[in-house]
């Protein structure tokens, strides 16, 4: 005979069903690329609406926690302003205002947030502590960075060429200087969104890789790489944490952007960096402040990618 289950069995139930299917945004590669591009597609709808004022609330009253173990302008100020902008809420804790500061596991802290709020983003340094706190929350995970990977960051990239030249498939995106977590996440972006990426470093920077995918190639030669390139990038020499600086940065100084290097890629081509810029040493200022920079837009961009994130974590997409 059958019996109508008690609500205790459907709520764990509900429980069981939402902490299977939930959505960590740690990885690009580990997203399905319909996925990224559904996210893609709601970043620029929202963009579009929130100019011409159309702002609605689709995360009302829902609470985010910003764990912050690398100090940050852009990835706070996006997120915390993303999830207001949404109707939500988004809290600031570090190492200093945090018991993760006097030795609370990852997981003990996961757990326990997970009971406030409904989304965690955390940016730290060790990509395993990303993993860790997925596993034992049980509520959706944001990679907000590591040395590892900065998806968030890719998302408002790709994002920024799509307004500005249409698809990334088939273009030729090349990066120059220090191999770092945003390398790993364009690489990442390369196969799930179908472009060339060539990377450019001094030998002794590229990672023991064993095989790469078809569309991704190391060129040692800075000219070379950027030739009849759509979009250049790059990064801080001087990552947080980094020792030996001297060193790394006068092994970097032949991949500076400046304009002799960009007149050797497309002349439409575009100029990304994620910021903050050391001016002068990874690029010269007439390459960040001239016509082919979009870094502005693309500092804009993370607001907007991150919201469609929140938005798709929390199954509002």
């Amino acid at each position: 005979m059958w019996m109508k289950p008690s609500l205790s069995l459907k709520l764990y139930v509900n429980y069981i069903r939402y902490f299977i299917d939930m959505k960590h945004f740690i990885d690009i590669n580990k997203i399905d690329t319909t996925e990224l591009r559904a996210i893609l597609d709601r970043a620029h709808a929202m963009k579009k609406a929130f100019k011409e004022g159309n702002r609605p609330r689709l995360l009302d009253g829902m609470q985010l926690a910003m764990i912050f173990e690398k100090p940050s302008t852009r990835t706070r100020v996006s997120f915390e302003v993303g999830m207001q902008q949404l109707g939500g809420h988004a809290l600031y804790l570090n190492s200093e205002t945090s018991q993760l500061g006097r030795g609370e596991t990852i997981a003990d802290t996961a757990r326990v947030l997970s009971r406030f709020v409904d989304a965690i983003m955390i940016r730290t340094y060790k990509h395993s502590d990303v993993k860790e706190m997925a596993k034992h929350a049980s509520v959706p995970v944001i990679n907000g960075l590591t040395d590892y990977s900065h998806p968030c960051q890719i998302m408002a990239d790709l994002m920024t060429y799509e307004e500005h030249r249409g698809t990334i498939a088939g273009k030729i995106v090349t990066w120059l200087g220090d191999m770092n977590n945003v390398t790993t996440s364009w690489m990442h972006a390369a196969e799930k969104f179908g472009c060339a990426l060539r990377i450019a470093c001094p030998e002794e920077f590229k990672p023991p890789v064993s095989k790469l995918p078809e569309q991704i190639q190391f060129v040692h030669d800075p000219a070379n790489a950027v030739n009849d390139s759509d979009l250049i990038i790059t990064d801080t020499w001087i990552s947080m944490g980094d020792t030996d600086s001297q060193a790394k940065r006068e092994a970097l100084e032949p991949y500076q952007v400046n304009t002799t290097l960009m007149a050797q890629a497309r002349p439409d081509a575009l100029f990304m960096h994620c910021l903050p810029a050391h001016r002068g040493e990874e690029v010269t200022d007439d390459v960040l402040d001239g016509s082919q920079s979009v870094i502005l837009d693309e500092a804009e961009n993370r607001l907007h990618a991150q919201k469609a994130i929140l938005l798709w974590c929390l199954e509002r997409l």
